[in-house]
């Protein structure tokens, strides 16, 4: 195993480790689910940095045709969808625990998360729809360039418009106004190592689908 796959498993346990001894603030109706911070938000930006990944790849499929960067596309994208299903998880256990209920149609961020990942699955359909490769490259990235752009208006500029209970919208405070600074000691950490994780799987995951190809065009 390379020596950086050694630092993020190490990191990722400190991390995880650090996230249920360390002691919070004391926070209204929150109070030690706060924790949840730390995996909460990770998996967001996690998600949404391994889309930017695969609408890199995307761009670059479109400007050069090769296979290898449709690969690489859909690998990213894959690793990026099954973080944002853990954000949608985790923000169902969230609400469980301050709102009462699993899920609630009253608050747009959840709805407009979980219209996020339909939005991808879409995605996998469309590629699942086409037997030609070139076909089914071809549109899917012109897909993936939508629908990545559609993201931050869909978690983040739409839903602060709205009446909403998650903090940070329409005047509700966010985690950065109502906590202590020693969140953030964890939660920086998180995304970073969230993040390294994520990549660690696309490169297994890129690799594999790589052999695949080779094998079944050989």
């Amino acid at each position: 195993m390379k020596p950086w796959k050694y630092v993020i498993s190490a990191w990722m346990t400190l991390v995880i480790t650090g996230g249920f001894l360390i002691n919070i603030p004391d926070i209204p109706i929150l109070e030690q689910t706060a924790r949840n911070l730390f995996f909460h938000v990770p998996m967001w930006t996690t998600m949404f940095s391994m889309f930017l990944i695969s609408f890199w790849f995307s761009i670059k499929y479109l400007n050069n045709f090769e296979r290898e960067a449709d690969i690489k596309a859909s690998s990213a994208a894959s690793v990026g969808m099954v973080f944002g299903i853990c954000g949608l998880l985790t923000g169902s256990l969230w609400a469980r625990f301050t709102w009462g209920s699993w899920w609630t149609f009253a608050e747009p961020k959840m709805n407009l998360a979980a219209l996020a990942m339909m939005i991808y699955v879409a995605y996998f359909v469309l590629r699942s729809a086409f037997d030609d490769e070139e076909k089914r490259a071809k549109l899917s990235a012109v897909y993936n360039i939508f629908a990545v752009t559609t993201i931050p208006f869909l978690l983040y500029v739409v839903p602060r418009k709205l009446t909403s209970l998650h903090p940070g919208a329409d005047g509700n405070p966010a985690f950065s106004e109502i906590t202590s600074p020693e969140l953030r000691y964890i939660l920086y950490p998180a995304m970073i190592g969230f993040i390294a994780f994520a990549y660690w799987i696309y490169t297994i995951i890129r690799r594999y689908k790589t052999v695949q190809y080779n094998i079944h065009n050989s």
